[in-house]
């Protein structure tokens, strides 16, 4: 199975936070799986760090690519057909992170593993 985080899901997996589903972490570990983490989590990071929102041990450009290396997760570039995507999307959810992640998850067929209930209202497999 292929999946795609959400920010808060990869969040929660490299701080082992319990708010993360048992599904969402079986899914995670097990080694068949491929992980996708999509730029667009690392653009909201940064910007949540540099906001004082978010506080991370390291700064973001230590700390996020040495999580995905220790994870072995598959980094997700932005393409130009994922973000003419959320010209599609009905506005169910505004958070532009969350869209992107929205439009991606549909156009590469990536189940998104993710709390945000708003974004099971979209065509999208939501894992929790």
């Amino acid at each position: 199975m292929n999946a795609l985080l959400d920010t808060h899901a990869f969040l929660w997996w490299v701080i082992d936070d319990p708010q993360l589903s048992n599904t969402a972490k079986a899914i995670i570990t097990e080694p068949t799986n491929t992980i996708y983490f999509s730029v667009v989590s690392a653009w909201e990071i940064i910007i949540k760090e540099r906001t004082g929102k978010l506080s991370l041990p390291e700064s973001p450009e230590a700390y996020i690519p040495s999580r995905l290396a220790s994870n072995r997760f598959v980094t997700l570039t932005v393409e130009m057909h994922h973000v003419l995507q959320i010209a599609l999307l009905p506005n169910h959810h505004r958070d532009p992170f969350d869209r992107l992640l929205i439009a991606q998850s549909q156009i590469e067929n990536l189940p998104l593993l993710t709390v945000d209930h708003l974004i099971s209202q979209y065509s999208v497999n939501v894992i929790w």
